[in-house]
């Protein structure tokens, strides 16, 4: 995602300076756009005013933020585009707030094709005047950049977007099994349903994938599980289980136990399609 995301800031003639955990990752992008690439992320503190986030997981976030925060000027904004907690993402600004400086929680959603085309749906949580600031920097990385309210909430929103995520993916994947097993054609069961109210873009853009039998990287089996993992912490807050969630953490375990967990998530399909292999018939 941070590549393509990068990409897009270049071309909006945004990008001073990049850094990555690999570096040659950071040296390949330098080269492309012509940009600087940092060694440390103190040295990228210091080139830029406004530092633009995207990593895997709460605590290498929180790291980073670590590792910016003393170099950071005055006023300086970090934008995390990472999937993490609330939770965390307050930590981080509280963090930020310490050294006079702005954090904005932005995680994403759009998948692959989103963040290369430039139309990510945004989710932002921080100050208002903050996010205005930062208006110029999200617009070249997203289509549709939303305020959700303080800290936290652009994160509370993007979970709310993976429990969404974990039910159609169930829906969808259980349907067109159930329509390949009645011996439907797979291309216009999805031109059919497309059109109506069982109509989404995970089964316009994964739908064809499935009916291939073939599993292009969109996002992947393991990263949703983690979010998952979010969206239950933050659920147990007020004591509730959510049964959507729950199931798909089971099946997305029985993927990572095969070696699954780069795949797209719409991989799901293979274990709904067992469910109708012959012999489970009676």
């Amino acid at each position: 995602m941070g590549y393509p995301m990068a990409r897009n800031l270049h071309q909006a003639g945004l990008l001073a300076a990049v850094w990555n955990r690999t570096p040659a990752k950071a040296a390949r992008l330098a080269q492309d756009t012509g940009c600087r690439a940092a060694a440390t992320p103190a040295e990228l503190a210091q080139q830029c005013d406004v530092v633009v986030l995207c990593v895997s997981a709460d605590q290498d976030m929180l790291d980073l933020v670590q590792m910016l925060a003393p170099h950071l000027a005055a006023n300086a904004i970090v934008i995390d585009c990472s999937t993490v907690s609330a939770q965390t993402a307050q930590a981080a600004a509280q963090t930020l707030a310490a050294r006079q400086c702005a954090f904005l929680d932005c995680p994403v959603s759009g998948g692959t094709e989103g963040a290369q085309q430039g139309t990510l749906s945004i989710m932002c949580g921080g100050d208002p005047a903050v996010f205005e600031r930062a208006r110029p920097v999200l617009e070249a990385m997203g289509r549709r950049v939303l305020y959700m309210g303080p800290s936290g909430s652009g994160q509370a929103t993007k979970a709310v977007n993976q429990i969404m995520v974990a039910g159609i993916n169930q829906a969808v994947s259980e349907a067109l099994a159930f329509a390949q097993a009645c011996g439907l054609p797979l291309d216009r069961v999805i031109e059919a349903t497309s059109g109506g109210a069982a109509a989404s873009w995970f089964l316009v853009h994964r739908g064809p994938n499935m009916q291939r039998g073939e599993f292009p990287l969109g996002f992947k089996v393991g990263l949703h599980d983690k979010d998952l993992e979010i969206v239950q912490r933050m659920a147990a807050e007020y004591n509730a289980q959510l049964p959507v969630v729950e199931m798909t953490r089971l099946h997305y375990r029985r993927l990572l136990a095969v070696g699954q967990d780069n795949e797209d998530i719409s991989s799901l399909f293979r274990l709904k399609q067992a469910l109708f292999a012959p012999d489970r018939q009676t």
